[in-house]
């Protein structure tokens, strides 16, 4: 392990874990600079088994052994060794976890590639709240779903909080960006999928009367406003959850768990 002990908070050498609340500027640095941050020795080992490469790591004292075996094959990644007082002034919050690493992205696979082997994906389209994000990528993970595709103004699957809630399933559930709707539809249809839309409508069928077909895209929209126009028009179907007690509706994240607990193969014992 390449270890370097840092005592200065300015040091330049650890730019890249500066100001990490900053949503909007980790949204312009991370794209175009290539990188993600993973947090927790947990989420780094999901990283690293997913094939994805570091850049450095940042790391308290008390956590350098979990670390050991992590890097095991990357010996000449530096890790910057910092007190708890430091990496807090540094990144802008308590890092509790103890261990953040700067990760090379991974390019984006093409949309038909993620959709080969699929039997059921999931389409979020503007969820701009990251845990939202990361909490679907983990029902998705836990609960079958084979892919997620994402919307070009879909919050990052990436970004810390994403991967945090995700439990760094982000990296075990293959995911892309999507083209725009019209094209979405074109391929989503060409490769055999039946789109169905979660949403409250008048004309939408009940979860528990949909009658999916072999291969689905399951399509959920941001909280509050939903799902698009667009992407509604986009849906051959539109599928609702039956909802007691004068509720209408579930968070976002609870909404994907109990659709795709609905429709998983196979569905029932039955």
């Amino acid at each position: 392990m390449q270890r370097i002990d840092v005592r200065d908070a300015t040091d330049p050498r650890l730019e890249d874990y500066r100001d990490l609340t900053d949503v909007a500027l980790r949204r312009r640095i991370e794209p175009a600079g290539g990188l993600y941050i993973a947090e927790s020795a947990k989420v780094i080992g999901r990283a690293l088994a997913a094939g994805h490469r570091p850049r450095s790591v940042l790391v308290q004292e008390k956590w350098i052994d979990d670390l050991v075996p992590l890097l095991a094959q990357h010996p000449t990644v530096p890790v910057y060794v910092v007190e708890a007082d430091l990496a807090e002034r540094l990144t802008g919050y308590a890092v509790h976890r103890g261990a953040l690493a700067a990760m090379h992205r991974p390019e984006m696979p093409p949309l038909r590639d993620v959709l080969r082997e699929a039997r059921l994906v999931v389409v979020l389209e503007e969820i701009v709240d990251h845990t939202n994000v990361g909490a679907i990528f983990r029902a998705c993970a836990g609960l079958g779903a084979d892919a997620v595709l994402v919307s070009p103004r879909c919050a990052d699957p990436l970004y810390r909080r994403s991967v945090r809630v995700s439990m760094g399933t982000v990296f075990q559930v293959p995911w892309t960006r999507l083209p725009d709707w019209d094209q979405t539809r074109s391929i989503l249809h060409e490769e055999g999928f039946q789109i169905a839309a979660l949403a409250l409508r008048e004309d939408a069928v009940s979860l528990d009367d949909f009658e999916p077909a072999s291969r689905v895209a399951l399509l959920l929209g941001a909280e509050g406003d939903g799902l698009t126009p667009k992407a509604l028009a986009t849906a051959d179907t539109v599928v609702t959850i039956p909802m007691a007690g004068g509720v209408d509706s579930l968070n976002v994240a609870a909404a994907s768990a109990v659709a795709l607990w609905a429709l998983r193969h196979p569905r029932s014992a039955e």
